[in-house]
């Protein structure tokens, strides 16, 4: 709430959160329902949009809770959901049908019919894959007419736009569910011994990458 509150200051015009399930970055202060509708209540007073990420991959096992979930994001009416995963795309469709849906750049993203596709199906705005040249983006921007936003800050992981491979490597965790521990952001360095390079990631983990 705290961050939230420094954004608002600082005169963003739009945010985006998530709840304590279905969100990748759950080792981040997510916000709990109560804490959700404070913040959408805030969000309002200030003429600020708020868009709740939903973006994981989701299981067989995330099916279940995800409905009731996307039910009471529905009630509490946020700006939109940013989602990735299509069959999570689909279930929003059906449970929350009033939502803007807006794609992740988690869901790869990189050309026009692709992008055209996603509005075909209901989709309002597409985030773009993080690999793209701006020759690339504006070839999408002049062959449809989807809402587009593109990163212009963000991790270039070594598997392929964000779906880190260190994560599911070092920490044993899918990077394209929750939680991300998102090692290449932490506190990295190299060291060499007797020949050999090794990646030192986060205390977090204590773990290293030998090559």
């Amino acid at each position: 709430m705290e961050k939230l509150r420094f954004a608002i200051a600082y005169g963003a015009d739009a945010v985006y959160l998530a709840g304590e399930s279905f969100g990748l970055r759950a080792a981040a202060a997510n916000f709990s329902p109560k804490e959700m509708a404070a913040a959408f209540a805030m969000c309002r007073e200030n003429g600020v949009k708020a868009y709740v990420a939903v973006n994981i991959f989701a299981h067989n096992r995330d099916i279940a809770a995800l409905e009731p979930y996307l039910e009471t994001l529905r009630d509490m009416k946020p700006a939109g959901l940013i989602v990735s995963d299509l069959g999570v795309f689909s279930l929003a469709r059906e449970v929350a049908p009033s939502l803007p849906l807006h794609i992740s750049t988690q869901a790869n993203t990189v050309n026009w019919k692709t992008a055209s596709t996603w509005q075909e199906m209901g989709a309002r705005r597409v985030v773009l894959g993080r690999e793209l040249s701006l020759a690339e983006m504006k070839e999408i921007r002049e062959r449809t007419d989807v809402e587009l936003e593109i990163f212009v800050h963000g991790a270039m992981c070594m598997a392929y736009s964000g779906r880190c491979l260190l994560s599911n490597y070092l920490a044993s965790v899918m990077p394209t569910g929750a939680p991300a521990p998102n090692p290449a952001a932490g506190d990295t360095g190299w060291r060499r011994r007797k020949g050999r390079a090794s990646i030192i990631p986060s205390k977090r983990t204590g773990a290293a990458l030998i090559s």
